[in-house]
C-alpha cells in the first residue's frame, strides 16, 4: 500500500511539473495538440496539457544576422569575393507562417542573396563594385523583403562589409595608385621648381636692372667729377685736350696702383715700361691736337660750300664778289 502511494504520488508530481513551462523574453513557443497546431505562447509562465499537449518548437523574436560570402565576377573579368551581412528577424504576428511555411530560413536567405549579387555585379566594374556597394545592398534588402515576408519573416538591414579582390589585382590596384601619387608628387615638385626658378630669374633680373641703374649713376658721377676736374685744370691754364689726357693718365696709373694692391692678381698689363705714361700722354695730346685742326678744316670747307650754293640761287644777278679782292 505505502509503496502504490509513493508511486502514485511520483506520478502526480511528474504531471504536475510537465504541465507547467516557462518561456524566455524574445521568445515565442509553438504548442501541438495530437501533433496539430494549438497555441502560440509568449514569455513567462505557460500551461498545457500533460501528454496531449507539446512544444514543437520554440521561435527566436531577436535581430539575427546571417553572413554570406558570394564569389562572383565583375564586368571587367575580376573574381572578387563579397560578404554580405542579412540582419533579420521573426515577425510577432506571423510566428505561425515563420515555423510552419519555412523549415530552413538560412538556407533561403543565402540563396536569395546568391541570386542577386550574381545578377548585380556582373554589370559593374571593379571600381564601380567599390564605389556603388550600397545599391548592391539595397537590391538585396528589395529582393529578400518581397521574398521573405510571405514566411512570416522581415528584413532589417543589408551591409556589404568586405569586397576581396584577387591578390594580384589588388597588387595591380596599389600599383596603379602608388604610380599615380608619384605622379602627383611629380608636378607638385616641377610646379614648386618652377616657382623657384621665376622668382630666381625675377631676383637676377632686379638685380641686374639696380646693378645697371648703379653703373649709370656711378659713371655719371665719373663723367661731372671729368667735367670739374677739367674746369679746374682751364683756370691754371691747361687746355681741355692737355686736360682730358692728363685725367687718363691719372685713371692709368690708378688701375695699376688697383691691380698692384691686390696679392693674389695674375693680370698682366702690357705695355707696362716706366716710359709708358709720358709716350700716352704725348700721344693723346698729340691726336686731340690733330683731331682738332681736323674739325676746323672741316667747318671752313662746308662754310665755302655753303657760300657757292647760296651764289647759284636765282636772286643773285650778278656774280659773287671776291672777298680778297674787294679788300
Amino acid at each position: 500500500m505505502g509503496t502504490t502511494l509513493v508511486i502514485l504520488l511520483v506520478i502526480g508530481l511528474f504531471v504536475l511539473f510537465s504541465s507547467f513551462f516557462t518561456v524566455r523574453q524574445q521568445t515565442a513557443v509553438i504548442i501541438e495538440r495530437f501533433g496539430k497546431f494549438q497555441s502560440i505562447r509568449q514569455s513567462g509562465l505557460q500551461l498545457k496539457i500533460p501528454i496531449i499537449d507539446r512544444v514543437a518548437g520554440r521561435m527566436n523574436l531577436k535581430i539575427q544576422q546571417l553572413d554570406v560570402i558570394i564569389e562572383t565576377k565583375t564586368k571587367d573579368n575580376v573574381f572578387v569575393k563579397l560578404k554580405v551581412s542579412v540582419q533579420f528577424m521573426v515577425v510577432k504576428e506571423t510566428v505561425y507562417d515563420a515555423f510552419y511555411k519555412l523549415e530552413y530560413a538560412h538556407d533561403q536567405i543565402t540563396s536569395y542573396v546568391f541570386d542577386v549579387v550574381r545578377a548585380e555585379v556582373p554589370k559593374m566594374k571593379l571600381d564601380d563594385v567599390f564605389e556603388r556597394k550600397d545599391d548592391i545592398a539595397i537590391a538585396v534588402k528589395r529582393e529578400l523583403n518581397e521574398a521573405m515576408t510571405t514566411y512570416g519573416y522581415t528584413i532589417i538591414n543589408t551591409l556589404v562589409t568586405d569586397i576581396d579582390p584577387d591578390i594580384q589585382v589588388k597588387n595591380a590596384m596599389n600599383r596603379i595608385n602608388a604610380a599615380d601619387r608619384e605622379k602627383t608628387v611629380a608636378e607638385f615638385e616641377a610646379e614648386a621648381s618652377r616657382i623657384r626658378i621665376v622668382a630666381k630669374a625675377k631676383a637676377e633680373a632686379e638685380s641686374k636692372r639696380l646693378q645697371g641703374q648703379g653703373i649709370a649713376d656711378q659713371r655719371r658721377e665719373i663723367a661731372r667729377g671729368l667735367v670739374e676736374s677739367v674746369d679746374v685744370l682751364n683756370r691754371v691754364g691747361i687746355n681741355s685736350q692737355e686736360a682730358s689726357a692728363l685725367i687718363v693718365v691719372t685713371q692709368h696709373y690708378d688701375t695699376l696702383q688697383a691691380i698692384g694692391a691686390d696679392s693674389n692678381s695674375n693680370l698682366i698689363l702690357l705695355p707696362n715700361s716706366p716710359q709708358a705714361g709720358s709716350e700716352m700722354l704725348n700721344n693723346m695730346v698729340a691726336s686731340f691736337s690733330a683731331s682738332n685742326q681736323v674739325g676746323e678744316m672741316m667747318k671752313k670747307g662746308n662754310k665755302k660750300k655753303i657760300k657757292k650754293e647760296d651764289y647759284t640761287t636765282p636772286e643773285y644777278l650778278e656774280p659773287p664778289i671776291d672777298e680778297e679782292n674787294e679788300d
